[in-house]
């Protein structure tokens, strides 16, 4: 389920039936592109070229269905964001640039549906906590992997804090630069988040990697 934007990108041709995966991808599109309150059943079918019928097949009502998008946000994006934070390391400053490639790599973190999901929950409470929650969990993953590398425990936090709610604000933000021209500053921002330089290896590695993206 990689799409996040296009209308009619998921129509289905023929008579082909429409799969789960079908109706959350097509909900994902809309909820990025329009807000929750367009995530509705008949322009899903609609979208997918299906009867409004084949939808509770898969899902009980509405409801069914957002719930599992935000489910899917959750298993993806602070599902990655964790993986990252927690993959083997030797200096820290090699461990943040295994953080900073959810943000270059689209297929561990969707920025997009991040964004839709913060919005989402201005307008409902329950979604508001669950989003509290999976902050929660993001910063704990960051401040357990500041804390293996003997950072104290106020420091670890607060290094966990900044790290995560400068990207957030990041991403809010949507800042006019190129990624290009944010590359150029990942050495200081590697230093200024963790108060040690990075090699040039670690640069260069993390460089290829984002290259891959096509971000130079």
């Amino acid at each position: 389920m990689k799409s996040a934007t296009g209308a009619g990108k998921h129509t289905l041709a023929g008579n082909i039936k429409a799969t789960r995966e079908d109706w959350l991808t097509s909900a994902m599109d809309i909820l990025i592109a329009d807000g929750v309150g367009e995530v509705k059943v008949l322009a899903i079918a609609r979208k997918l070229g299906v009867s409004r019928s084949s939808f509770y097949w898969y899902f009980k009502s509405r409801q069914d269905l957002l719930d599992a998008l935000l489910e899917y946000w959750q298993a993806t994006n602070t599902a990655a964001l964790v993986k990252q934070s927690e993959i083997s390391a030797k200096t820290i400053t090699e461990a943040v640039c295994n953080v900073f490639r959810c943000f270059v790599n689209p297929d561990l973190f969707n920025n997009a549906l991040d964004f839709a999901v913060r919005d989402w929950a201005r307008r409902s409470p329950q979604v508001r906590k669950t989003l509290d929650h999976s902050d929660q969990v993001r910063v704990d993953a960051l401040d357990s992997m500041f804390s293996r590398f003997g950072y104290d425990k106020i420091e670890a936090l607060t290094r966990a804090r900044i790290l995560y709610f400068m990207q957030i604000g990041y991403n809010v933000a949507e800042l006019n630069e190129t990624m290009s021209d944010r590359m150029k500053l990942i050495p200081e921002y590697l230093l200024g988040f963790t108060g040690v330089e990075a090699s040039q290896s670690e640069i260069e590695v993390f460089s290829t990697y984002a290259h891959q993206f096509g971000i130079e």
